[in-house]
């Protein structure tokens, strides 16, 4: 007998939220949504509850609950709100397969909350790793739960591991876009606005997550989340320039056999997999035309165009907080950027002073990461004071 996934959503009307969504639409006799979380989003939320049915919802807070029962009237969901309703959204009893699309490190206490239900994740919430990656895998290993990864570059690497030896790794290679800017010149980014930064040649995602790819931070935390997820050294997690993002990443052997996965850019084919996963299915999305496409480019990465980039290595080879730091640091700069209070290049600016005048704890507790991640923020924003236009 089938056994039918039954779905726990968190961020459900985000960009990775909708787009599993429309995956589960398509195989309705596959999976279901059992639970979602969202957070002010209550139109659409009402939208996506009312088309599936869930048994549990959970939002931002007390206003939104009351908002969303409003629109609701009668229905039977559960709802509630805040960290409590997402940590009991990422645990709900039904649910097998927990989708964690939150943005920024809100998500590691509802994944760490999966992980001890003893729930398999499917992680497309990458500050989870950054900020606390030791915890989370230590965590996942001790209760034998698996992490399938959502972001494309990781489930490309994720799926050139299939049937392989992992000793037999030389290098993975992470590819990026370039984002929203490639093309401009340091200069050149002084008096970009929001709205050009948020144009993303392209994919198609949030507001902050296209904000870190122009950075190129959004790279650097991917860096650290393979460090993770593959247990391999930062030397040999490499990164490269691919305009087209049509090889989501590749792994190359010690006999120099280098293996990639091609696709075209459409996140619902790395949410299906890691839904369906081992099995492949069918998907309703346009099939990859190489012809179509010509010729594919790359261009080595230049550590002084994105500076950000670098800063990640070195946080993650420091390790402890160090990654917890940068990544509350960055979304302090992100949201005061896209707020209109900052110049873009001031995002790198206040990322690296807080970093700087971070010491840092070589082997942190949660709540050691907890209380970086607090001071990180204010300590970015004591840097906005100084740096705002």
């Amino acid at each position: 007998m089938k056994r039918l996934k039954r779905i726990s959503l968190l961020g459900s009307t985000g960009s990775i939220g909708k787009s599993t969504l429309d995956v589960v639409s398509q195989h309705p006799e596959e999976f279901s949504v059992v639970a979602m979380a969202a957070g002010s989003n209550i139109e659409l939320l009402a939208e996506q509850i009312e088309q599936f049915r869930p048994e549990l919802v959970s939002v931002g807070n007390a206003q939104a609950a009351k908002e969303l029962q409003g629109r609701l009237g009668n229905s039977r969901v559960e709802i509630m709100y805040g960290e409590a309703g997402l940590e009991e959204t990422a645990k709900h009893a039904e649910a097998n397969f927990v989708m964690t699309a939150v943005v920024g490190s809100i998500g590691v206490a509802p994944t760490l909350a999966a992980i001890e239900a003893g729930k398999t994740i499917g992680l497309a919430n990458k500050e989870t790793l950054v900020s606390a990656g030791h915890i989370v895998m230590k965590a996942a290993r001790d209760r034998g739960v698996q992490i399938i990864p959502v972001d494309s570059e990781h489930s490309a690497i994720f799926q050139c591991l299939q049937g392989e030896r992992r000793e037999d790794i030389a290098r993975i290679i992470l590819t990026a876009s370039g984002g929203s800017f490639r093309h401009l010149s340091r200069e050149e980014l002084a008096d970009v606005t929001v709205e050009q930064a948020l144009h993303h040649p392209n994919w198609s995602m949030g507001s902050k997550i296209t904000i870190d790819s122009a950075t190129m931070m959004n790279k650097g935390f991917e860096v650290i989340e393979a460090h993770w997820l593959f247990d391999l050294p930062y030397e040999q997690i490499e990164c490269v320039l691919h305009y087209e993002s049509i090889i989501h990443s590749m792994v190359e052997y010690k006999d120099r056999a280098v293996m990639a996965q091609l696709g075209t850019p459409d996140m619902r084919v790395p949410i299906q997999y890691a839904l369906s996963y081992p099995k492949r299915m069918p998907l309703g999305t346009e099939p990859l035309d190489l012809v179509k496409s010509g010729t594919l480019h790359f261009a080595p990465m230049d550590f002084d165009r994105y500076p950000l980039l670098q800063l990640a290595y070195e946080c993650g080879r420091v390790g402890g907080t160090h990654p917890t730091v940068l990544n509350a640091a960055n979304e302090v700069a992100v949201d005061s950027f896209l707020r209109g209070s900052i110049a873009f290049l001031e995002i790198e600016k206040i990322v690296r002073q807080t970093c700087e005048a971070h010491q840092g704890t070589s082997h942190p507790s949660l709540e050691e990461i907890l209380a970086a991640d607090q001071w990180a923020r204010d300590q970015a924003a004591s840097c906005l004071g100084v740096n705002k236009r």
